[in-house]
C-alpha cells in the first residue's frame, strides 16, 4: 500500500529570527528567501492589509519555484499614527523610528500565509500584538544605535525575550513581535495535516 510523503515546509524568509523560532520549536524545514520589492507603505490605510498582501506575495514567488511542499511566508510591521513601522534605511532612519515610538504604545502586526504545493491551497491570517518603548535619553538611544540591533528590523528593534529594559509587550503574543506567530501557525500546521512537527 501506497503511502504519501511527509510534506516538507520551505521558509520563504531570510529572517535569522524566524529560522530560530521554528528551529526551537523542533520543525523541520529548510530556506528560499523570497526576492520580491515590498511596498513602503504608501496608499495602505491599514496594517493588516499591508502584512497580508507583503506576506503572500513572498509565498506566492517562492510557490512558483517549488514542485511540492509548503511554502510559509510572513511579514512583520509596527503601526502607530496611521503609518507603516517598517524596517529603517540607515541609523539616521532608526534614530527616528525610535524617537517616535519612544514613551508610547504601538501596533506590531503579522501576515503569515502558507500556500501548499501542487495543488494551490492557501491559508492567509494576520495576528496583532502591543508593545511599548521606552523613552529613550540621548546616552540610551545612542549605545542602543550602536549595538547594531536596529538592523533589519520593524520599528528599529529586535525585543529581548526575558527583561528587554525598553521593550515591553502589552498584549498578544511575543514570538509575533520577533517574526512569526508560533502559536496559531503550529495550530494551522496541523491543519494542514503537517507531519513534520515534533510529538508532544
Amino acid at each position: 500500500m501506497a503511502t504519501t510523503a511527509p510534506l516538507r515546509l520551505i521558509l520563504a524568509s531570510g529572517s535569522p529570527a524566524r529560522r530560530e523560532l521554528l528551529e526551537r520549536a523542533g520543525i523541520s524545514f529548510t530556506v528560499r528567501p523570497a526576492h520580491i520589492d515590498e511596498p513602503t507603505g504608501e496608499g495602505f490605510t491599514d496594517p493588516r492589509t499591508y502584512v497580508h498582501t507583503v506576506a503572500w506575495s513572498k509565498a506566492a514567488a517562492v510557490a512558483a519555484t517549488v514542485a511540492d511542499g509548503l511554502v510559509l511566508a510572513a511579514d512583520t510591521v509596527g503601526w502607530l499614527d496611521g503609518k507603516v513601522i517598517g524596517k529603517p534605511a540607515d541609523e539616521a532612519d532608526a534614530c527616528r523610528i525610535l524617537t517616535t515610538l519612544g514613551g508610547r504604545e504601538h501596533e506590531l502586526w503579522t501576515g503569515v500565509a502558507l500556500w501548499r504545493r501542487p495543488d494551490d491551497v492557501q491559508i492567509c491570517w494576520q495576528e496583532l500584538s502591543r508593545v511599548f518603548f521606552k523613552k529613550l535619553s540621548r546616552d540610551e538611544l545612542d549605545g542602543y544605535l550602536c549595538t547594531r540591533q536596529w538592523q533589519g528590523c520593524s520599528g528599529a528593534y529586535a525585543i529581548q525575550e526575558s527583561k528587554d529594559p525598553f521593550v515591553q509587550l502589552r498584549s498578544g503574543s511575543i514570538s509575533n513581535v520577533i517574526g512569526l506567530p508560533m502559536e496559531s501557525l503550529q495550530r494551522v500546521l496541523c491543519e494542514f495535516q503537517f507531519q513534520n512537527l515534533p510529538s508532544v
